[in-house]
């Protein structure tokens, strides 16, 4: 495996660590912007290894539908798609970000990052 690889596979898994941090202390807005963070870290480490170049983009959706991961995959990304934006800025929705995510979404954004780094860890060794 190329170090560049490596080394977002490393950070997409440090940021899933500090997701479940966040949510065993109940930030949930947090975990959620780490959960996003760890996919699109590990997204991008898979799209190195199979186009040999990076995408500059925080849209985990298109990378996934780029990278043709399998459905089950990428209906769950597509989750994740705006919580880059949504945990970090007031105005985007109703309430501001610490408001805005709860728990149960918390639980569930780990969850999700937890199986793609899982699913993409077996297809950059």
């Amino acid at each position: 495996m190329k170090i560049e690889i490596s080394d977002w596979i490393k950070q997409a898994q440090v940021d899933l660590g500090t997701a479940r941090y966040n949510l065993q202390g109940k930030i949930y807005y947090a975990s959620a912007f780490f959960s996003q963070q760890s996919v699109e870290k590990a997204l991008k480490a898979y799209y190195i290894q199979e186009k040999n170049t990076i995408k500059k983009t925080h849209s985990v959706s298109s990378l996934a539908k780029e990278l043709k991961l399998p459905k089950e995959l990428l209906s769950k990304i597509i989750e994740l798609e705006e919580i880059h934006r949504t945990a970090r800025y007031p105005g985007i929705s109703q309430k501001i970000p610490s408001e805005e995510i709860e728990e149960e979404d918390a639980i569930n954004f780990c969850n999700i990052a937890q199986e793609v780094l899982k699913w993409i860890e077996i297809k950059v060794k």
